[in-house]
């Protein structure tokens, strides 16, 4: 069995500062200019997808070594699936088996990626977060995805978003942040909740299948740890 120690925070629930920093990022452009290299990255991602620009998007964002990129691509085989990772290293991980020819893997800084991919007028049919970094200590929030500045992109880019995690209130916070930006969230396909104020508390324990969309989700579960999960279709 896989040994994976749980997190540990200085927390004691949803950070006392979430509303106030989601709704500050909500309402402020995030300035920072996109890196060079990323914009390199999505010019030459578009020109792909522009090869055939009816297929849906899907997003597998801070996707590591592609091995939740590959499922996605292989379970949604009409869409493109654009992988994206800021470690070349991590992407350039060897596998047997041929890359689906659906995907499209990217080195980029997701946090600029998402902003060139708003101004370009994407709309993702389904976006993947799946075990981002946690940043558990308290100072950490602004680091979270949903306390961070491009949080306003990554929601204006649609479709239905999928988090993950073994923290069970970074999902619960991701869940606030949500109702706090007026969307609906899912703790299953099959259950709808509205999450409406910073005291909601919609999450639950997710089992994952047969097969482990990522390497921590297997190192997790195997470990003994829970892992979460929450849906929000965000158009």
């Amino acid at each position: 069995m896989s040994d994976s120690r749980e997190i540990y925070t200085n927390q004691s629930g949803v950070h006392d500062n979430l509303e106030k920093v989601v709704t500050k990022h909500l309402n402020a452009e995030f300035r920072k200019p996109p890196a060079e290299h990323t914009v390199n990255a999505f010019h030459a991602v578009a020109a792909v997808i522009a090869s055939q620009p009816d297929r849906p998007l899907i997003m597998d964002s801070c996707c590591g070594t592609g091995v939740s990129s590959r499922l996605i691509a292989q379970a949604h085989p009409q869409a493109w699936v654009i992988a994206l990772d800021r470690s070349a290293k991590r992407l350039a991980k060897e596998y047997d088996e041929p890359l689906p020819e659906n995907l499209i893997f990217a080195q980029v800084d997701c946090v600029d990626f998402w902003k060139l991919a708003r101004k370009a007028g994407w709309q993702l049919h389904k976006h993947y977060l799946l075990y981002p970094n946690p940043y558990p200590k308290s100072v950490q929030l602004k680091y979270r995805w949903h306390g961070h500045p491009a949080l306003a992109d990554l929601l204006a880019l649609g479709g239905l978003l999928e988090v993950r995690s073994n923290w069970a209130l970074y999902i619960e916070e991701f869940c606030v942040a949500l109702g706090i930006a007026g969307y609906t969230t899912h703790t299953s396909e099959a259950a709808e909740v509205m999450v409406s104020s910073v005291t909601s508390n919609h999450y639950e324990a997710f089992k994952p299948g047969d097969e482990y969309m990522t390497l921590f989700e297997r190192k997790y579960c195997q470990s003994g740890q829970t892992v979460y999960c929450c849906l929000s279709q965000l158009s």
